[in-house]
């Protein structure tokens, strides 16, 4: 992989921000767009825990889907108020993702600011929190309605890997779905980590970018970025999603959300194996084309 580091501002001006990052789809981390939030400084886990600790949630190992896999299939319910004292106290590789906590504690909503100096089109019905503990796995995806994405970190640091949507195929993304065929786990790791480039060639030639986010940090990510995430403390960011300008933009989310979704949540259901297998062949015939094409120029 071809890897750049992320570029970093304290802040940035809106014209800047539309001609260096937002217009050419690059991706930017803004440190001190949350530092006049009041939740940079408030929310933390014994608030999380005294607000909506009696709230049942869905939490994720870091085992990869398979071909019985459902989108977003929870591996297991508890209390927040429980998972929270059990990644505080971590490690512990489980995660939460798409947790609308202003449903259930609505006052927080004041405690931050859409930041729609830089961006149009939010949808705020959506604000999101995604909490991990030290070691837990996002694995290699992008989002599946093509917005943009505004994400926050407010406690521990998260590495983050990530690639333009048109490096799709040497990702070796699985057709009919968000996701990577390639485990990235620990990618940065020589010795521990699950990334087999022998058996993904195509990965060699994929150009990205990758960051380590930190407390107060915002990482600016565009309409269908490919992003891996690892947490390297437990820890928990929000992210604020902003639908794209243009109108095929929207056309395609939405297709991805009922069309595509539905098709392939069907086929897991009906023909798991054999749905599976297909896909992973498309999958390496179109690495296959994209490595003919690389070593043709």
């Amino acid at each position: 992989m071809q890897l750049l580091s992320v570029d970093k501002v304290d802040n940035i001006r809106p014209e800047e921000f539309q001609r260096k990052y937002y217009d050419p789809m690059r991706p930017l981390v803004i440190k001190r767009l949350s530092r006049e939030w009041a939740a940079y400084e408030k929310w933390n886990w014994d608030l999380f825990k005294e607000v909506v600790g009696d709230v049942k949630v869905g939490v994720y190992n870091n085992v990869k889907s398979d071909a019985y896999t459902a989108i977003n299939t929870a591996d297991d319910y508890m209390l927040f108020g429980d998972y929270i004292e059990m990644v505080r106290n971590g490690p512990a590789e489980w995660r939460i993702f798409l947790f609308n906590i202003f449903d259930h504690a609505p006052q927080l909503i004041t405690d931050f600011a859409w930041p729609e100096h830089l961006a149009t089109g939010f949808v705020k019905r959506y604000p999101m929190l995604f909490v991990g503990g030290k070691g837990s796995v996002t694995h290699m995806h992008f989002d599946i309605d093509l917005s943009h994405i505004f994400h926050t970190q407010f406690a521990g640091r998260k590495r983050v890997l990530l690639f333009p949507h048109e490096e799709q195929h040497k990702l070796y993304r699985k057709p009919w779905e968000v996701l990577s065929l390639v485990n990235f786990e620990h990618y940065f790791d020589s010795a521990n980590n699950k990334l087999k480039v022998s058996d993904y060639p195509a990965l060699q030639y994929a150009k990205g970018y990758e960051v380590i986010l930190e407390h107060g940090d915002t990482l600016f990510m565009p309409a269908g970025y490919w992003h891996h995430m690892e947490y390297l403390d437990s820890g928990f960011a929000m992210s604020l999603r902003a639908l794209q300008s243009s109108l095929s933009g929207k056309l395609k989310g939405a297709w991805n959300l009922i069309g595509m979704r539905n098709i392939d949540t069907m086929m897991k259901k009906t023909a798991p194996e054999w749905w599976y297998n297909y896909k992973k062949k498309k999958t390496f015939k179109a690495a296959e084309k994209e490595l003919h094409e690389l070593n043709s120029k």
